[in-house]
């Protein structure tokens, strides 16, 4: 890829300024300045992760519009939560399988948001009959899924993360060699990525060798749902 750098210190200084001021009357009076240093500039890394990402696989997209696209909407669903601020103050984007309008899919994942940017891959609070589908899976395959998340190159880079049971699964046993994972409700892997990172021209490239780093993870959980990879 050739060497583009995306964002700026300007960029995460305004997305912690946006932080401080979640509100209409801060986003009104600087959303032209937010989409020129910060959507903007996702929104080209997006554009510029396609192909690469073909090379990984051909059933993921990364769709670059700015509406209804990979990137989220900057708008907070607050009907039913606590915190009642009205936006994002951080870019996320999915880079999503082909088949996932209709299914609930594994994905590649991009966050920048200052101090708290990553990269990674996996699937996110899938609904239970999708979440038995991969469990059992996981039982009748362990070996792929040791190979998948337990290698050197692997562990040195990414962890695994999202949310656990505390108990075993109703209907597994207890003694399986996976029951750590078996306990999981999430299926996720990612890698910390500095402020130093996000603003160089090395930005793209590693997200290249992130999601080729999670590409085994995310190939194994499409197994288990019977999508292509």
């Amino acid at each position: 890829m050739a060497a583009t750098t995306y964002f700026t210190p300007a960029s995460l200084k305004l997305m912690r300024e946006f932080a401080r001021n979640n509100n209409r009357e801060w986003f009104t009076a600087n959303k032209a300045r937010w989409e020129a240093v910060v959507r903007d500039p996702f929104l080209h890394l997006i554009g510029d992760l396609a192909a690469p990402l073909a090379k990984i696989s051909k059933h993921f997209r990364a769709d670059p519009r700015p509406h209804g696209g990979s990137m989220f909407r900057i708008y907070r669903d607050t009907r039913f939560a606590k915190d009642k601020t009205p936006y994002k103050t951080w870019l996320g984007a999915r880079l999503y399988h082909e088949r996932a309008p209709q299914v609930h899919a594994p994905l590649f994942y991009l966050h920048v948001q200052p101090g708290e940017s990553f990269a990674g891959g996996g699937l996110w609070h899938p609904e239970p009959p999708t979440l038995s589908r991969v469990r059992e899976f996981l039982v009748d395959n362990p070996a792929a899924w040791k190979k998948a998340t337990r290698g050197k190159r692997f562990l040195e880079t990414f962890a695994l993360g999202g949310d656990a049971l505390s108990r075993p699964p109703q209907g597994f046993d207890p003694a399986h060699e996976l029951i750590a994972d078996l306990k999981r409700k999430d299926f996720v892997a990612s890698r910390e990525l500095t402020d130093a990172q996000v603003t160089s021209a090395e930005l793209a490239p590693l997200m290249v060798e992130s999601f080729k780093g999670v590409a085994a993870l995310v190939d194994y959980l499409c197994a288990a749902l019977d999508l292509e990879f």
